[in-house]
């Protein structure tokens, strides 16, 4: 661990936005995978293009790029960020009746991105449940997590 204090909280223990004025801008990078688990009729579905509402995996990608631009508003204490892109593909892995979502989220500012690309993954996730609930209550979503980072003070990371 790099830093062994938690930034949302100040000297008193309140929560506060943390103040990042005074950081230079920067290239930033974040990208987050996850993945939701189905049986295997469900993943057919998906495969086919013939759920009952449509191109499932064209509007979770839609939906995972629209939560990323506002993880602002949802995340209390999230700064807003002008993103210059937003990418989130879908792989369908039959083996193990699921679908991987992974995410990358870019900017040139003064804090991460790493909230917007969980946040895209997330609901790129939720999105293939709400489509599919009707066929398969049981699918579970896992796994979400940061893949990596770049950019800022703390320059790159990558997941072990």
């Amino acid at each position: 661990m790099t830093d062994a204090h938690l930034t949302h909280f100040d000297d008193a223990g309140q929560a506060h936005m943390v103040d990042v004025g005074g950081k230079p801008e920067t290239a930033r990078r974040a990208r987050a995978a996850g993945s939701i688990f189905m049986q295997p009729e469900t993943l057919a579905l998906i495969r086919q293009g013939s759920a009952k509402k449509g191109d499932v995996l064209g509007i979770a990608r839609i939906a995972a790029i629209q939560a990323a631009k506002r993880s602002g508003e949802l995340i209390p204490l999230c700064h807003p960020i002008a993103l210059t892109r937003v990418a989130a593909e879908f792989t369908i892995d039959d083996a193990r009746h699921a679908v991987h979502c992974a995410t990358t989220a870019e900017c040139f500012g003064r804090t991460g991105v790493e909230m917007e690309a969980l946040t895209a993954v997330s609901v790129g996730l939720l999105t293939i449940y709400d489509m599919c609930k009707a066929v398969d209550r049981g699918m579970k979503i896992d796994n979400i997590r940061l893949i990596e980072k770049e950019g800022g003070k703390s320059g790159r990371w990558a997941a072990p």
